[in-house]
């Protein structure tokens, strides 16, 4: 075996081990949650509200309130997000503002979450006066969100060969048909990626919901965009730490019904993605 072999050997083996220390303790975490909890998952556990102190019952009302979050999170941010990567990458200058904007999108996705929960409690709720209410929190997530999906697009469009732009262009499109037509069709796959990315954060985030928008306890559903809600990372929060004898497979029921949620939300984005990525031609 001579050594350009050798060293290939070695370097798959690093790459390899390297890939079971990230991968080994998050499936080790998720057989965990499972194995202790899958077996209070049931239909009840799902459909019904909390009872007796949130010790019986069901997290229904959790349910809920995440996915009313996420969608209200999307509908902020995901627009905002993509025609905000679209100018930069398509229509901004290259000068030292537009440098400054790009730094400063991928330095707002290191900020801690609960800093823009503090952010979202002192504008929101507070300077807006829209209260502890959906609105609140989902305004608040969006702008967590934002620089993901700002840097997921603006790589999705930079992906796409320039050569579509010059053609389109010199067969006497605007700038905006090559846009919507030529480019963005294809930078598809890539800004679903990023959109489910950030949104599956934004369904575990506790710290954000905590100042804007989530309840300690709230059995009934809530009636408008203006009402306080239950979440799952909340609710997980309380029952595990707040609730004095909370049986413990409640707590795992509940990490197991989040898991399953963003799990849902990955598996419709590859499916997606892979229904658009047959429709490329290059």
């Amino acid at each position: 075996m001579n050594a350009a072999k050798t060293r290939q050997i070695i370097a798959f083996c690093v790459l390899g081990f390297a890939t079971l220390l990230i991968v080994a303790p998050i499936v080790l975490t998720i057989l965990y949650v499972l194995a202790n909890g899958a077996a209070a998952v049931n239909w009840a556990f799902v459909s019904q509200a909390p009872r007796n102190g949130m010790r019986e019952g069901g997290i229904f009302p959790a349910i809920v309130g995440t996915v009313l979050l996420v969608i209200g999170t999307m509908l902020f941010s995901l627009p905002l997000g993509v025609l905000s990567a679209v100018y930069l990458v398509e229509y901004a200058k290259d000068n030292f503002f537009t440098r400054l904007v790009k730094l400063s999108v991928v330095n707002l996705s290191g900020i801690p979450s609960i800093v823009y929960g503090l952010f979202g409690f002192t504008v929101f709720v507070g300077l807006l006066r829209l209260g502890t209410s959906i609105l609140a929190g989902s305004l608040t997530l969006a702008i967590m969100s934002l620089p993901v999906i700002i840097t997921a697009t603006k790589e999705a469009l930079e992906s796409v060969p320039f050569s579509f732009r010059e053609i389109s262009l010199s067969l006497g499109a605007t700038k905006w048909q090559t846009v919507r037509h030529c480019v963005l069709p294809y930078a598809i796959p890539g800004i679903l990626t990023g959109t489910v990315l950030s949104l599956s954060r934004a369904a575990g985030e506790t710290a954000p919901i905590l100042f804007t928008v989530a309840a300690f306890y709230l059995p009934r559903l809530p009636r408008s965009v203006f009402d306080q809600v239950m979440a799952l990372p909340y609710h997980l929060y309380v029952i595990s730490t707040q609730v004095p004898n909370m049986p413990m497979k409640l707590s795992f029921a509940t990490g197991f019904v989040l898991i399953a949620l963003v799990f849902l939300m990955n598996l419709v984005s590859i499916v997606l993605r892979a229904h658009f990525r047959k429709k490329k031609l290059w």
